[in-house]
């Protein structure tokens, strides 16, 4: 696709706390890199607000006509379970020992399952999909250029960062906003610290401990790489020492971002990126999601019901379309009213496009009444993306978009108030909206084709009632249907279809 003229995209600098006019350091060539999951359990819904943030930037970005590459790392060794101490097992590690099965049968069975959850909702797959275990070498790389540059020290085989060093001529902590001399008292790091010159000093590399299973070779001891480093080395190896846009969890801010730049300025001698996005956290019924207060809920349970939380099963379009309806920096709260309301919205916009893509074009000579507004919403939908790829402000032009389709179905509006140029517009902004931007697409869940079956029948058996003049049986059927959402349609013909009603 051509580069689209004169794109206007704004988007919030994480590392500037405002919004800036988005320039590609090379365009039409875009480098965009994500903080994957780290492979030790089921997918659950903080990896799809991520996944499905950064694959509606993905997708925008490409709608606009750059070329996207988009790498988004696999974290298979390194991230303890204390992470900002740095202390305790390797998660993956321990995953392995608890189930007596090797830590690459952990990786591969949980890199599976995070794709198929991934899949399910629509994301695209990254152009690249590294992993940590697969960049030892270039990661030991990394460690001697900082080492080189005198901002890291070795002691008893592992290497720590010089933070002290660091900070005599850069800055720690813009990204997050953190002051490190606030959080000494609050340093509960205990591993290490008789090696460290600083308790703030993270680890580039840390020698094994007998029981320590992962481990490869290094010129400093046998052991395995601090989990900050993996992201700096596979960023930079695959997207050049700078890159246009750094993704992640606004969760990751702190310390693993502030030890990313920190890491590649200590290498390279500069900032790494450009443009710093941080999406915001999903919350339980108000709650933080959590498996001590019962209410963590991963992809599977989420899409086949069986949580006690929940009250049924949700398609994962669903799923997608609730958090589409919030802005990515905003908190999403899911319970089962918000997917219920969910529910509906997304089934009465896919039931809009199937109209609409089932309907004859106006003719031309119409006089085009309700043009102006038909493009002022579709406007509305590029412009809303431009915003910092505001999805809740695109809905909400799509649903715009939607009443009109609604109301040309219905002939509350004459096709002879929209000319077939606004037609044709309003046609391609949906399906292009729709579908390529917001990643929408048919529900597949077997309760979608089941509901098909049943109202089907249920027309047919309110058919055969008005054809023996049985009209209570056949207002009931129709009643009672629209009491759940279900609207039937009669045409003069005598044929009925059905659409969702979530007005």
């Amino acid at each position: 696709m051509a580069q689209k003229e004169q794109s206007n995209l704004h988007l919030y600098n994480s590392l500037s706390r405002k919004k800036e006019l988005f320039e590609p350091i090379n365009p039409p060539f875009v480098g965009l890199y994500v903080c994957g999951p780290t492979v030790y359990g089921d997918p659950h819904l903080g990896h799809a607000r991520a996944a499905i943030t950064f694959d509606v930037v993905y997708r925008y970005l490409k709608y606009l006509g750059y070329k996207v590459r988009y790498v988004r790392n696999i974290t298979d060794v390194g991230h303890l379970e204390n992470e900002e101490a740095e202390q305790g097992e390797d998660k993956i590690a321990k995953k392995a020992r608890l189930e007596e099965i090797e830590p690459m049968e952990v990786v591969q069975t949980y890199t599976i399952r995070y794709h198929e959850g991934m899949t399910a909702l629509n994301c695209i797959r990254p152009s690249i999909e590294p992993t940590a275990s697969g960049h030892i070498i270039e990661q030991i790389e990394l460690i001697e250029k900082i080492l080189d540059n005198g901002l890291a020290y070795e002691v008893n085989g592992s290497v720590y960062f010089d933070l002290e060093k660091y900070r005599e001529s850069n800055d720690y902590g813009t990204l997050s906003g953190k002051v490190l001399e606030d959080l000494q008292s609050g340093s509960r790091d205990t591993e290490g610290m008789d090696e460290k010159k600083s308790p703030h000093d993270f680890a580039l590399w840390k020698k094994a401990t007998p029981e320590h299973i992962m481990r490869w070779r290094s010129p400093w001891s046998v052991g395995f790489p601090g989990w900050h480093l993996e992201c700096t080395t596979m960023s930079t190896k695959y997207l050049g020492e700078k890159f246009d846009i750094h993704g992640g969890g606004l969760d990751l801010q702190f310390p693993h971002h502030e030890a990313e730049i920190a890491q590649c300025r200590g290498a390279h001698g500069h900032d790494p990126v450009n443009y710093w996005m941080h999406n915001n956290m999903v919350t339980i019924d108000g709650a933080k999601m959590s498996k001590s207060a019962g209410n963590f809920i991963n992809l599977e349970q989420l899409f086949n019901g069986e949580h006690e939380k929940l009250e049924k099963a949700y398609d994962p379009m669903v799923v997608r379309f609730l958090m589409l309806q919030s802005h990515y920096r905003s908190k999403i709260d899911f319970s089962n009213e918000a997917l219920a309301a969910a529910e509906k919205g997304y089934h009465r916009l896919m039931n809009s496009m199937d109209l609409l893509n089932k309907m004859e074009p106006p003719k031309n000579g119409t006089d085009g009444k309700i043009d102006q507004e038909i493009l002022d919403a579709c406007k509305r939908c590029h412009s809303s993306m431009d915003d910092d790829f505001n999805t809740a402000l695109a809905l909400a032009a799509l649903f715009d978009l939607s009443s009109k389709v609604n109301a040309l179905h219905n002939g509350q509006i004459d096709k002879s108030e929209i000319s077939l140029t606004a037609f044709t517009t309003l046609s391609k902004t949906m399906n292009e909206f729709v579908y390529q931007v917001m990643g929408l697409k048919a529900a597949q869940s077997s309760d979608s084709g089941r509901t098909d079956e049943l109202v089907q029948l249920l027309i047919e058996i309110r058919a055969e009632a008005r054809e023996k003049k049985d009209f209570a049986t056949s207002d009931k059927i129709r009643d009672d249907l629209l009491e759940i959402g279900i609207r039937l349609k009669d045409d003069k013909s005598g044929n009925t279809t059905y659409e969702i009603d979530a007005s």
